[in-house]
């Protein structure tokens, strides 16, 4: 309720100024490898990791800890503008040869996300528990990404939703435990493996207290779910410096509500139509452009303040999504906002990864 009533307060303050307030969003980074001999697509080579924090550095940017971004957006403090967050997913050994030393030099926090099970059996390749030790007493925030780092939206063959909700929990916590009996974790941050989640893993997540983050791009504002943060991934093609920039400078699309907030799709549903209700902001929204994974431009259509999004061709099986950006009317910056979607077989089973 007190979520509600704050987000009808500064909609109605958009309304009436007709701008966002400059300092009420971040913008959160993601990568994984920093490498050019790791998979291309969840990788950013030294020398292009080198330039984005370069560019960071010379630009005007302030690089904030998780934490504190989380904790001024929750308790609507300003931020300065231009704030942004480093995350790193999965905890593997060149976050610490090569990614953790170029941004210990500048003092920036960042926050890496923990599959303790590899951890645990030591892996090749992953972080050890002292290595995190080290990495903490630098300035380092480590947080759970599961045990497993299991699909968890998946329900495996005769498993009851009982069942499987039991599997999921145990596979969070567990690792959450790991991460206090390790390192003395005690704040819940939680990132989505693969970024996939459904309504009923959100539900899960809220319960168990956690802070969620998934991998759809934007930045973080007043009106985000705060069980399903956006994070602008980093890998491959996308590591460019034309499109960092862009992302980085970018603004929250004020998005005061979604219907469905659902990415899993009905397995009769190929085509899914988005509803997003919009706010007031420095944009106008008939110029909003929405694009579909592998297709460009979806159909959009606009009555008052609904945004109606959706696909001109079916969604390929797997994982897609839209994104609606908007350019600012007196910036060269864009809002930004993405909804994923997660398309099974027609025969209802999942695609192999």
């Amino acid at each position: 309720m007190e979520r509600f009533f704050f987000q009808l307060i500064l909609s109605l303050l958009l309304t009436v100024t007709g701008s966002v307030q400059a300092a009420n969003h971040a913008v959160i980074i993601q990568y994984h490898h920093f490498s050019a001999n790791t998979p291309l697509s969840t990788s950013v080579t030294p020398e292009r990791f080198e330039e984005h924090l370069s560019y960071l550095e010379n630009n005007g940017f302030s690089v904030w800890s998780l934490e504190k971004v989380i904790d001024y957006i929750r308790e609507n403090k300003p931020l300065p503008d231009r704030t942004v967050v480093i995350t790193v997913d999965d905890a593997f050994l060149d976050i610490y040869t090569t990614g953790w030393p170029k941004v210990k030099q500048r003092g920036w926090p960042m926050t890496v996300f923990v599959n303790t099970g590899a951890v645990d059996q030591g892996g090749r390749g992953v972080l050890s528990w002292e290595q995190m030790r080290e990495m903490q007493r630098g300035g380092v925030q480590f947080a759970n990404h599961t045990t497993t780092h299991d699909h968890l939206v998946r329900r495996r063959y005769g498993e009851s939703e009982s069942a499987w909700k039991k599997r999921v929990i145990a596979d969070i916590e567990g690792a959450q435990q790991r991460l206090r009996d390790e390192l003395g974790v005690s704040r819940r941050f939680f990132v989505y493996p693969f970024g996939e989640y459904d309504k009923a893993l959100l539900e899960i997540v809220e319960e168990l207290g956690y802070i969620g983050f998934g991998q759809q791009s934007g930045p973080v504002g007043p009106f985000s779910d705060m069980r399903v943060l956006p994070r602008f991934p980093m890998g491959g093609d996308y590591t460019a410096m034309e499109g960092f920039r862009v992302k980085v400078n970018a603004l929250p699309l004020p998005v005061l509500s979604i219907d469905p907030v659902d990415p899993l799709l009905p397995l009769e549903t190929t085509r899914p139509e988005l509803r997003i209700n919009l706010g007031r902001a420095a944009y106008r929204p008939e110029q909003i452009s929405c694009y579909v994974t592998g297709q460009g431009k979806g159909d959009v259509q606009l009555k008052g303040t609904l945004l109606t999004v959706r696909a001109r061709q079916p969604l390929p099986v797997a994982r897609s999504r839209y994104n609606c950006t908007v350019r600012h009317l007196k910036e060269n910056r864009y809002y930004w906002f993405s909804h994923p979607w997660i398309r099974r077989m027609p025969d209802g089973s999942w695609y192999n990864e």
